[in-house]
């Protein structure tokens, strides 16, 4: 009965129904780590367990496609891209920082739940060539956000996107520990915008 009331995989490219396979994987990958199997995909994804091997050789292509899909930038980028540059440069900065959050955590989901569960020393095995094109794009895209201050601005465009980089993704590792104080974005927006000091105190 439960064969009868699966939908058959949609009339579909291979590669389409594999990317579609491994959106489905992603919460799931994330959830149990090693310990997901193709039945569970598959009935998430509403198709036959055989439509999974008929794109992947096995399990284990499966999670580095799924840990690929995880690193990709393009998710970050587009929301990046899509902020108001009509807003106060502080909001435009804020929700970058919340995209940036978003992907790191989504990636440290999926890839820390595979390590929990024992898969490790395969990160080598699909390296990913694009890591410094990726870097420079989303580089690119916080450059833009800084664009509309034109003149005001201390240092190039650039310049200031490669540090607010280090800021942003600094903050899902804070270099004091675990048990330093949580600093806010806003605490870090601040300290960033406007310095350590406090207007009007000597340097």
């Amino acid at each position: 009965m439960e064969a009868e009331n699966r939908r058959r995989a949609p009339g579909m490219s291979p590669a389409a129904r594999r990317e579609m396979i491994i959106r489905t994987a992603l919460p799931l990958v994330a959830e149990h780590g090693m310990a997901v199997t193709t039945s569970q995909i598959a009935r998430a994804a509403g198709i036959g367990e055989a439509t999974i091997f008929r794109v992947f050789s096995d399990k284990d292509e499966l999670l580095d496609a799924c840990v690929v899909e995880a690193l990709r930038p393009e998710h970050v980028l587009a929301e990046i891209e899509a902020i108001p540059l009509d807003q106060p440069l502080a909001g435009r900065l804020a929700e970058a920082s919340a995209a940036i959050d978003a992907y790191l955590a989504r990636m440290g989901m999926v890839i820390g739940a595979l390590h929990a569960t024992g898969r490790t020393g395969r990160g080598g095995a699909h390296p990913d060539p694009g890591r410094d094109t990726a870097m420079t794009r989303t580089r690119d895209a916080l450059a833009d956000l800084f664009e509309p201050e034109g003149d005001r601005l201390r240092l190039p465009a650039e310049q200031l996107a490669t540090i607010f980089m280090g800021l942003a993704f600094g903050r899902s590792r804070p270099p004091a520990g675990p048990d330093a104080p949580a600093m806010s974005v806003e605490d870090y927006l601040d300290v960033f915008l406007h310095g350590a000091l406090k207007e009007g105190t000597p340097a």
